[in-house]
C-alpha cells in the first residue's frame, strides 16, 4: 500500500526532494518552507484529502521541530 505521507512514490530517486530543497535554501528560508507547507495542508484538509492532508501537515511540523532542535 502506498504511503503518500512518509514515502510518496512520485518522489522516488536517490536523493530526497526535500533534501535538495534544503540544500538550496538558507536555514531561515527552509524553516519558512516547512511552516508554509504545514499551514497549506491544514488549510485544505477539509476540502481535499482529509486525514492524509492532516498527516502531511503533521509531517512538515515535525520536520520543522527537528530542524530547530538540530540547529541549536
Amino acid at each position: 500500500m502506498a504511503d503518500n505521507v512518509n514515502n510518496p512514490t512520485h518522489y522516488a530517486g536517490e536523493i530526497e526532494c526535500i533534501e535538495c530543497i534544503k540544500a538550496q535554501m538558507s536555514y531561515e528560508e527552509f524553516k519558512g518552507y516547512l511552516r508554509g507547507n504545514s499551514l497549506k495542508y491544514m488549510w485544505r484538509y477539509n476540502r481535499k484529502n482529509g486525514m492524509e492532508d492532516l498527516q502531511k501537515a503533521e509531517w512538515y511540523l515535525k520536520r520543522l521541530q527537528k530542524e530547530i532542535q538540530d540547529h541549536g
